[in-house]
């Protein structure tokens, strides 16, 4: 568990120029919702989300990232603006063990995708949080598989074979490894 000034540990010098992932301060938390309905924009290509009466999808956890010591928000930019978001959380939904990393919420808007920004943010955060993670992807987002089993095979130098799950009525994919502090696997 990281101290309340250790909360959002930093690492310098991994990302590309201009790429920052930043954690994102309560106040911050609008920004968030916002970008999360653009996320779940996204997501409705894959899944079926349906919008609330008020036409938004909302995302009711969003609050306790500022509540739970468990959890920690981040916000992406590239070159000064907003380009996506990272919701990491302690403990996993799959298997109930509280040491895992989880990697809740992971958002790269369209026009900052497929230029290595992505992999770099990801890999960024998993330096960032020592231990076992697990990712979870839904099975019928394929694009999003490839990109996971692509950027943490990248980062820790081989993939263990994705464990297929049923968590909240869906099934996903579930890839499990560990990130040492320097990068890589254990």
């Amino acid at each position: 568990m990281f101290s309340a000034n250790q909360r959002h540990p930093r690492s310098e010098g991994s990302l590309p120029p201009g790429v920052e992932v930043l954690p994102a301060a309560r106040e911050q938390e609008p920004v968030l919702a916002n970008m999360l309905e653009l996320y779940a924009y996204d997501l409705s290509d894959v899944v079926d989300l349906q919008l609330s009466p008020d036409g938004r999808y909302h995302y009711p956890r969003l609050s306790l990232y500022w509540q739970e010591e468990t959890r920690f928000p981040f916000l992406v930019k590239v070159g000064g603006h907003l380009a996506g978001f990272v919701l990491v959380s302690r403990g996993s939904l799959i298997s109930g063990d509280p040491q895992i990393w989880d990697m809740a919420e992971f958002f790269v808007m369209r026009s900052y995708r497929r230029r290595g920004i992505g992999a770099a943010v990801a890999q960024e955060i998993w330096r960032r949080f020592p231990g076992p993670w697990d990712v979870r992807v839904l099975e019928s987002n394929q694009p999003a598989q490839a990109f996971w089993e692509s950027t943490i095979g990248a980062f820790a130098g081989s993939l263990a074979a994705p464990v297929s799950v049923e968590q909240g009525g869906k099934r996903r994919r579930v890839f499990s490894f560990v990130s040492s502090d320097a990068g890589g696997a254990r």
